[in-house]
């Protein structure tokens, strides 16, 4: 039932996402544009050729690109919470995305270019890659990862990525600099196609890898110790899966900005419907992500007329909520999965 609502959410977030917007649309003329796409003429294509044009070229990759960079989140979510052994752990909070964000600004500050101009993605990765790491070192105590120390790092994490963003903004040009606040709002606005594969991509390869060690994960749940006995290199694990989370928030920030709660909300709300069983954890949790940020990015274009919102904003007042009532839940409980 949990899949069937999230699939119908999806279908009928991405025909509203189509259709909705600056550029009205009807169904007929999407579906008539997307069959004309691929090789088949129908009467149902746009009277003028520039709808179908703007179809191509703006909302399609727009609306491709919130799908998955949602499912991308939400699967680096879930992969934090089973490392880290607790709901809190997400990208965005414990400071991944912030460092990510910061590396990409300090690749439009450099104008650094690497493999075809994908140095900002590079960077970004680089930058969430590191902040992983730190964070992962610091909560690391007695062999085993404190949750408190874990969040006190998340916040040093997010202090000092916003610093060296205002410094990196104060040394840019105004076009670096409205650039940058791009990547701290958070937006969908211009995506191309080009970013569109490169993400999508990623997601799918490294959710492959996820669910590769999704076994793993439910062994690693019983505790270090028992997975250890069991067969579970813990620590090459981590290691691996911090990689993984680096690419999948690396490249969701380079292209996206900074959206922070999805991969906080979305795990959890899945293993509370589910069980924490992660194969399927970690498959619903892509798929929901991939709906939370269709529908957010959609009421981004139409909540107000003539306006593109920040799209963090939006999940932010979402997750901001979600996360005061999951701190609530969790207080005083060992783990915070009881």
């Amino acid at each position: 039932m949990v899949l069937a609502a999230l699939v119908l959410l999806l279908a009928v977030g991405l025909v509203m996402s189509a259709t909705q917007g600056q550029l009205s649309v009807s169904s007929a003329d999407v579906l008539g544009t997307v069959l004309h796409g691929l090789g088949v003429d129908t009467s149902w294509r746009p009277e003028r050729e520039v709808t179908e044009q703007a179809l191509w070229q703006i909302r399609f990759p727009r609306v491709v690109m919130a799908l998955l960079v949602g499912a991308a989140l939400a699967v680096g979510g879930a992969i934090m919470q089973a490392i880290f052994g607790n709901p809190l752990a997400e990208p965005g909070v414990v400071g991944v995305s912030a460092g990510a964000a910061l590396g990409a600004a300090i690749g439009i500050v450099t104008g650094f270019t690497f493999a075809g101009g994908w140095g900002i993605a590079a960077l970004a990765f680089l930058g969430g890659l590191l902040a992983t790491i730190f964070v992962y070192a610091t909560a690391r105590s007695a062999g085993r990862t404190e949750v408190v120390t874990l969040l006190l790092t998340g916040i040093a994490v997010n202090a000092f990525a916003g610093a060296g963003l205002a410094f990196v903004m104060f040394a840019g040009d105004t076009a670096a600099r409205e650039q940058i606040v791009f990547w701290q709002l958070g937006s969908m606005n211009g995506s191309r196609w080009s970013e569109v594969l490169v993400v999508a991509v990623v997601t799918v390869l490294a959710s492959a890898v996820a669910l590769v060690l999704a076994r793993q994960y439910d062994l690693l749940a019983l505790g270090e110790r028992a997975a250890g006995h069991l067969g579970v290199r813990v620590e090459a694990l981590r290691i691996g899966s911090i990689v993984v989370v680096a690419l999948l928030t690396g490249v969701a920030v380079a292209f996206a900005g900074i959206i922070a709660f999805v991969g906080l909300v979305v795990p959890h709300l899945v293993r509370l419907s589910l069980g924490p069983a992660h194969r399927g954890l970690l498959l619903t949790s892509l798929l929901g992500g991939a709906v939370l940020l269709t529908w957010a990015d959609l009421g981004a274009r139409t909540l107000v007329g003539g306006a593109d919102l920040p799209i963090g904003m939006l999940t932010a007042l979402v997750g901001g909520p979600f996360f005061f009532w999951l701190v609530r839940r969790t207080r005083g409980r060992s783990g915070g999965w009881a």
